[in-house]
């Protein structure tokens, strides 16, 4: 699989959309990724996340993590191709902790991973997470990068993560406050909503 299929792939499924959305950062933009569209098929799925898990093979990674409720599914299809366990972490009062039993040991190797990464806002709180249970931080990785590969995320034990992608594009994103769709008064839409499925 080569960046193209991996583009050919989204656009086949809808998946990137086009319009004024507010993304989980709070940025807007004037197209969107709608991972969930693509993800929904369980043979693309495993085929994505397979190709993403390649980059982690020789990485001794012993548990996949993500954030709820975005990553669930790359995570689980990325700690079977890497035959580690998959767990995620949910909000709770606005921080991500871990529920349902799940636990990281210490020392444990740890693989954060993401459907799609803006400004890496996620990835770095399930990192804080990881690191509170005295995890060691392998890798990061997700489907798609919109941050044009700039950006890169600092552990405690100081070594730089670099995450790695199927593909890296590169997305304006804007404040609310210098969006300039905002100002044409264009109607604002929030992933997941009606007005998403609504454009399929």
């Amino acid at each position: 699989m080569n960046k193209k299929e991996v583009v050919a792939i989204f656009k086949e499924k809808r998946a990137l959309l086009e319009g004024h959305f507010e993304l989980s950062s709070g940025l807007h933009s004037a197209k969107y990724l709608q991972a969930a569209l693509v993800l929904q098929y369980p043979w693309l799925a495993t085929r994505l996340c397979t190709y993403l898990a390649q980059f982690f093979m020789n990485k001794g990674v012993q548990v996949v993590i993500s954030p709820a409720l975005g990553g669930i599914v790359v995570g689980q299809k990325v700690a079977e191709a890497l035959e580690a366990r998959a767990i995620f972490a949910e909000k709770n009062k606005g921080k991500f902790i871990l529920r349902r039993g799940f636990r990281i040991n210490p020392e444990e190797k740890v693989l954060v991973v993401e459907d799609v990464i803006t400004t890496g806002g996620s990835v770095k709180e399930i990192i804080k997470v990881v690191e509170e249970s005295k995890g060691e931080v392998v890798g990061a990785g997700c489907l798609i990068n919109r941050s044009c590969n700039k950006i890169a995320f600092m552990t405690k034990r100081l070594i730089k993560i670099q995450p790695k992608s199927l593909l890296s594009l590169k997305i304006k994103t804007h404040s609310q406050a210098r969006c300039p769709l905002c100002k044409k008064e264009v109607s604002l839409i929030r992933p997941g909503s009606e007005s998403i499925r609504q454009q399929k």
